[in-house]
């Protein structure tokens, strides 16, 4: 039986080519010009790599700051012994034994988590549930940090994205919100792929970046084109 296709896609259909590559200014056009819900969507950027994954060597992860912000909105707890300093900074929920007794409990109702480093010996207890999801705190995505407050207030007030390859080498990656203008949002998209250009694992050979494809949460993905991105 053929798939039944969505009014939403087929309307989509009719603004472009799915087969063909776009621009970064053109497929960011394109996303504008695509039946909207009733919600902001998300514009993400999806990455398909040529590396391997086995390797932890070619692990890509890092954090990314977004020059006009991503648009979300995120519900921070941090691992802390001060619960007061992390709550003046912005943190919506702050403490270190009872908090880590919530989430061994099973409560995981925040984005991201920040520590100090003299609580990461007992936050690292709950490194197996927080691991997977990407939610454990590490100094190299700044959610590691001796002055926690500014880390709270990076994170909540400005546009920093934390991105991590999946076990397929993709990654997927927030630019903004269908609601910013072009301009910012493909400066955002910009200032993606050149991070992501900086991380190349210096052993890599062959192709680091394979595919690029953009959408928005409801929206079907629009290739780029291979200029931007085969020379790294």
């Amino acid at each position: 039986m053929a798939q039944k296709i969505s009014k939403r896609i087929k309307s989509a259909q009719t603004i472009t080519d799915f087969k063909q590559s776009y621009s970064l200014e053109e497929a960011v056009m394109l996303l504008d010009k695509m039946p909207k819900t009733k919600f902001d969507e998300t514009v993400e950027l999806s990455v398909s790599l040529g590396v391997d994954p086995r390797q932890s060597s070619q692990m890509v992860r890092g954090v990314i700051e977004l020059p006009n912000g991503s648009g979300k909105k995120k519900t921070l707890a941090a691992f802390v012994e001060n619960n007061q300093v992390a709550l003046d900074a912005g943190a919506d929920y702050a403490g270190l034994d009872d908090l880590i007794q919530k989430v061994k409990d099973g409560w995981m109702a925040f984005d991201v988590a920040v520590a100090t480093p003299s609580a990461m010996k007992e936050v690292r207890t709950i490194a197996r549930i927080l691991g997977p999801r990407g939610l454990m705190p590490n100094p190299k995505s700044g959610t590691v940090s001796d002055n926690i407050a500014e880390a709270i207030e990076k994170i909540k007030n400005g546009g920093q994205i934390e991105f991590k390859m999946d076990k397929t080498a993709n990654l997927s990656i927030v630019t903004g919100k269908r609601s910013f203008d072009t301009a910012k949002l493909v400066e955002n998209i910009k200032t993606v792929i050149e991070t992501l250009g900086r991380l190349r694992p210096s052993e890599l050979k062959g192709t680091f970046i394979k595919k690029m494809t953009l959408s928005s949460s409801m929206s079907p993905g629009i290739k780029l084109t291979s200029s931007l991105f085969t020379h790294f």
